[in-house]
C-alpha cells in the first residue's frame, strides 16, 4: 500500500524508467499558468498582492504532493488528466520531470517566506513569479520543460523519453521554417511597430476637455487619506498605477 502511496511515475511494461502522461503534464501546467497570471497581474497592476500569497500556497502544496507523495494526487494533475482523458497518452520520462518540480518547488518555499511570511515587496518577488510564469508557460504552449534540459545538461545518465522524442530526434533542415515565412513574420512585427507608434502618438496629443482637470478646490481629508499611497506599492514603484485603479489624482 505505501508502496503504491509513495510513488513517482508509473512502472509499465516497455518502458525502462518510470514514465508520467505529458498531455496531462501539459494541461496541469496551463492551468497553473492562467492562475498564476491572473494573481501576476493582480499584484502587478492593481498593487494587491493578497491573491498571490493565496496562490503561492496553494502552489506550494500542489508541488509537495507531487514530488514527496505521488503525482497523481497533484490538484493540478488530477484535473489536468481529467481535461485530456479522451486523449492518447504520451508516456516521458519521469526522473527529468522530478527534477524541474523540484526548481519550481524551491520557488514556492522563497516565495513562501518572502511574501507569505514575511510580507516582503520588491523586485525579487517580480524576478521569482516572472520565471515562475516563463517555465509554466514554455511548457504549457510548447511542450517545452526547461528544467529538464537543464537535469539533460547535469545528469550522468542519458535521459530518455523526452516530450516531442527532442532526446533523439533530428529535425531535418529548415525545419523551423523558411526565408518566406520569415520575412512575412518581419513584415507583421514591423507593422505592428509602426501601428504602436502611431497610436502613442496620438494618445499623447488629445486634448484635455475644459473643465475635467483636477480641481482648485481644497481636497476632502477623508479622500486625501484615502488616496495616499501604501508603502508596498512605492517599493515596487507603482504609485501612479495604484493611484490610476483607485480612482485618484
Amino acid at each position: 500500500m505505501a508502496k503504491v502511496l509513495f510513488q513517482f511515475g508509473e512502472n509499465l511494461p516497455g518502458f525502462n524508467v518510470p514514465v508520467l502522461n505529458e498531455r496531462a503534464v501539459r494541461a496541469a501546467a496551463g492551468i497553473l499558468f492562467f492562475f498564476a497570471m491572473v494573481t501576476f497581474m493582480n499584484a502587478m497592476l492593481l498593487g494587491n498582492f493578497q491573491p498571490t500569497r493565496v496562490f503561492v500556497v496553494a502552489f506550494l502544496i500542489d508541488f509537495t504532493l507531487r514530488i514527496f507523495v505521488n503525482p497523481k494526487f497533484s490538484p493540478s494533475l488530477i484535473l489536468g488528466q481529467w481535461m485530456v482523458r479522451k486523449q492518447e497518452p504520451e508516456y516521458v520520462g519521469a526522473p527529468q520531470k522530478r527534477f524541474a518540480w523540484a526548481i519550481g518547488f524551491a520557488m514556492a518555499l522563497l516565495m513562501l517566506y518572502l511574501i507569505v511570511i514575511k510580507g516582503v515587496i520588491g523586485p525579487i518577488n517580480m524576478l521569482v513569479c516572472g520565471t515562475c510564469l516563463l517555465l509554466l508557460f514554455f511548457e504549457s504552449s510548447f511542450g517545452i520543460c526547461i528544467g529538464c534540459k537543464l537535469y539533460d545538461m547535469l545528469s550522468k545518465n542519458k535521459v530518455e523519453l523526452c516530450p516531442g522524442n527532442v532526446c533523439s530526434f533530428n529535425p531535418p533542415l529548415g525545419a523551423g521554417g523558411t526565408w518566406v515565412q520569415g520575412a512575412v513574420l518581419a513584415l507583421f512585427l514591423g507593422a505592428v511597430f509602426i501601428v504602436a507608434g502611431w497610436v502613442y502618438g496620438h494618445s499623447a496629443s488629445q486634448q484635455v476637455i475644459p473643465g475635467a482637470g483636477a480641481s482648485t478646490a481644497p481636497q476632502d481629508p477623508a479622500e486625501a487619506e484615502r488616496c495616499k499611497v501604501p508603502e508596498f506599492a512605492k517599493k515596487i514603484g507603482h504609485e501612479q498605477q495604484w493611484k490610476l485603479h483607485n480612482g485618484c489624482q
